[in-house]
């Protein structure tokens, strides 16, 4: 099969791009560099099957570049991921998620792609009432990112319906493992790791009974091969363990595997 990746440098791009390869797939992906790593592609990049495309989705080329390369899916990763920066700047964080996603499913439409895998976010729940989260829990987007990724996942429900371009959504939260930067909104584990194995004070916020569902990113990125080879009907799931973990317990675990004191201060 014919795979196409946005954000392939990234974090969890990167990971998929290796798993699908693995697969058996030809791979081409789309990246931007402005958060990816072309470093996370060194295995791939050895692989003949492989292609790397520095483009930034919004750019007209894209739809050329899909074209030339006939992807038979479509697994769109590339986005905008700072709640933060979201509330600083909504119009970036909209030309990215929302603007980015349309452009992506008109080159999937030009070049006759029958399916997009989808990465959205747990935050266009909200605030929910269930744990865990069911996946037809009501959206409740409570920041410009959740509402852009929101606005990402109508289009994908327009586009199959006007264009028949399947779709599957995979509703993504507290991913973690190797290649996450400790940097910016990275996720607590991959701070922690960094602060410990470096010798730096780690800080809790709050009182660490705050609860999180981790999941590996290697099981994020099963879920996106799973996707690929079967029909979506454009449904929605929630990529998790169904495990809460608090941000205490996390902290005691990562200490012990590196070796460090588990003295974290309270914030």
């Amino acid at each position: 099969m014919r795979i196409l990746v946005t954000g392939g440098a990234g974090f969890i791009g990167s990971h998929l791009v290796d798993r699908l390869l693995g697969e058996g797939h030809e791979v081409a992906a789309v990246d931007d560099l402005s958060g990816g790593d072309p470093a996370n592609l060194a295995a791939a990049g050895r692989d003949p099957r492989f292609a790397l495309h520095e483009c930034d989705i919004r750019d007209p080329g894209l739809a050329a570049l899909a074209e030339r390369l006939r992807p038979e899916v479509v697994c769109h990763l590339a986005a905008q991921i700072s709640v933060r920066k979201s509330v600083a700047d909504p119009i970036h964080d909209a030309r990215l998620n929302v603007e980015g996603t349309v452009a992506v499913l008109e080159a999937a439409r030009g070049c006759g792609a029958r399916k997009v895998v989808f990465a959205s976010s747990v935050a266009v729940y909200g605030r929910p009432a269930v744990l865990p989260v069911p996946g037809d829990a009501p959206a409740d987007p409570r920041s410009p990112y959740a509402a852009s990724k929101l606005g990402a996942e109508t289009y994908l429900a327009t586009y199959r319906a006007l264009h028949g371009i399947d779709h599957t959504t995979l509703v993504l939260s507290n991913v973690y493992g190797p290649r996450q930067s400790p940097d910016g909104e990275a996720g607590v584990v991959a701070i922690f790791t960094d602060a410990l194995l470096s010798g730096s004070p780690t800080v809790l916020y709050g009182d660490g009974t705050q609860t999180r569902d981790y999941v590996y990113v290697e099981d994020i990125v099963d879920g996106f091969a799973r996707a690929c080879g079967e029909a979506g009907g454009g449904r929605r799931f929630n990529l998790g363990t169904g495990v809460q973990t608090t941000d205490r317990r996390l902290h005691t675990l990562v200490a012990e595997a590196a070796g460090a004191p588990d003295t974290p201060a309270l914030a």
